[in-house]
């Protein structure tokens, strides 16, 4: 090697890449936030705690870094396989990203499930954690500064160090890019992992199951919060057509666990089906940037929650 070149100073900063996820509990603002960084629709977001079932990674791409955020389902106290499953999801991942950032919404005081979350962190000790203060459109300047106060307080008891504590508002697009900033620099230098363009590494499939389920979750959370699972059977191009006409076909089906919830997600004469059907094509279309026709049945698959086999059989 030649003596010389060890000098070099290096031209400008280096690029950095690497993976963060958000976590926090159920409907603490973590989907809403990876999708306002990457700017598209990536993960899906409902009111309904638990709707991420699937580590949905969204990709910033920048001139001199490249973030890969990891959505994990919020950790929970598991009452069924699936939620032991999906907890087992979560730790694994927070032992593998580079950077964690801890949502916490402002407009809620720090409760149960929040310390839980943040017992299980403080173990995990070599990966630097932000805590983000989702949510601030919500609450006035005073309650903010006591939230802020609060997360600290929390870190200090529980012995985790913030690498820092950033108010964020996905909603109002305030603060998004500060956070993107606060954590390139925690990820490791590296090149780009993803070619440039590449929003998520999800299968499309996935992402178009996902997006049905947030279409039939649309008006009967109360009633069926977790008992809906999509799978897309098929997803082909319709023959015959023009190449400036293209169709894809895309057949699906809605998995409930009992022949009672059958007629709460079809509705009166069929409604809700064709709306869930309509809403959710036009989000495909978006996706995928091209004509869809769109075929939705509705099965039941009976306790699949608690049944290993059908779990498998549905993705989990």
């Amino acid at each position: 090697m030649d003596a010389m070149s060890v000098h070099t100073p290096a031209a400008g900063p280096a690029h950095r890449a690497g993976f963060a996820c958000f976590v926090g509990r159920p409907n603490a603002g973590k989907s809403t936030l990876t999708n306002a960084l990457v700017g598209k629709k990536v993960a899906i977001t409902a009111d309904q705690p638990q709707t991420t079932r699937h580590t949905v990674r969204g990709i910033v791409h920048r001139e001199d870094a490249q973030l890969i955020l990891v959505d994990t389902p919020g950790l929970h106290k598991p009452r069924t396989l699936l939620g032991e499953r999906l907890n087992d999801v979560v730790r694994t991942t927070w032992a593998e990203v580079d950077v964690i950032g801890f949502c916490l919404p402002a407009n809620e005081k720090i409760g149960p499930g929040d310390r839980f979350i943040a017992k299980e962190l403080a173990s995990i000790k070599k990966t630097p954690k932000i805590a983000v203060v989702t949510k601030t459109d919500l609450v006035d300047s005073k309650r903010l500064a006591e939230q802020l106060i609060a997360i600290d307080q929390l870190g200090k008891e529980l012995g985790i160090e913030w690498a820092e504590i950033v108010p964020v508002s996905a909603v109002g697009a305030k603060q998004v890019d500060l956070l993107a900033d606060l954590l390139i620099p925690l990820l490791p230098e590296g090149p780009a992992l993803y070619p440039e363009g590449d929003l998520t590494d999800e299968p499309e499939q996935v992402m178009v199951a996902e997006l049905i389920r947030e279409a039939a979750l649309e008006g009967v959370r109360d009633e069926l919060p977790h008992s809906i699972a999509v799978v897309v059977e098929e997803m082909l191009p319709r023959e015959d057509r023009p190449a400036d006409k293209p169709l894809l076909d895309i057949h699906a089906f809605v998995y409930i666990e009992r022949p009672s919830q059958k007629g709460i997600i079809i509705g009166p004469k069929g409604k809700r089906l064709k709306d869930v059907g309509i809403k959710s094509r036009k989000q495909i279309e978006a996706l995928l940037g091209t004509p869809v026709y769109l075929d939705l049945h509705v099965k039941v698959a009976k306790d699949w929650q608690r049944d290993p086999r059908q779990l498998r059989k549905l993705g989990f």
